[in-house]
C-alpha cells in the first residue's frame, strides 16, 4: 500500500510564499506521475499541477507563473512552490498518485490559509 503525506502549509499573508512537500515510505517517486490537488473550503478538489515521468510540470492556464512542481529523487520527495499567494488560494493541498480519474493513495493534505 503505498502512502502520501504532505507537509509544509501554513498561515501566510498575501503576496507571500510556500513550499509543500511530498514524500512516501515504501515508494520511489522516481519515474511516476504525481499530481497536486487542492480543497478550497466548502468547494470540490481542483487540480493543481502534474509532474510527469520526464520531470515535466503541467498547470491549469489559471495557476501558470505562480505555482511550480519539482521532484528530487534522492530525497524522494514532490514539491510544490507557491509564489504571489492569495486568498483565493487557501485550502487543503494533496498529493496524489497518477492523474485524473485514475489517481489514487491521495494524502490527508496540507492546510494554507492565505490571510492578513
Amino acid at each position: 500500500e503505498v502512502t502520501l503525506v504532505e507537509s509544509g502549509g501554513g498561515l501566510v499573508q498575501p503576496g507571500g510564499s510556500l513550499t509543500l512537500s511530498c514524500v512516501s515510505s515504501g515508494f520511489n517517486f522516481s519515474g511516476h506521475v504525481i499530481t497536486w490537488v487542492r480543497q478550497p473550503p466548502g468547494k470540490g478538489l481542483e487540480w493543481v499541477s502534474t509532474i510527469y515521468s520526464d520531470d515535466s510540470g503541467y498547470y491549469p492556464d489559471s495557476l501558470k507563473g505562480r505555482f511550480t512542481i519539482s521532484r528530487d529523487t534522492i530525497k524522494n520527495t514532490v514539491y510544490l512552490e507557491i509564489t504571489d499567494l492569495e486568498p483565493e488560494d487557501t485550502a487543503v493541498y494533496h498529493c496524489e498518485l497518477g492523474s485524473g480519474p485514475s489517481a489514487n493513495s491521495r494524502g490527508p493534505g496540507t492546510q494554507v490559509t492565505v490571510s492578513s
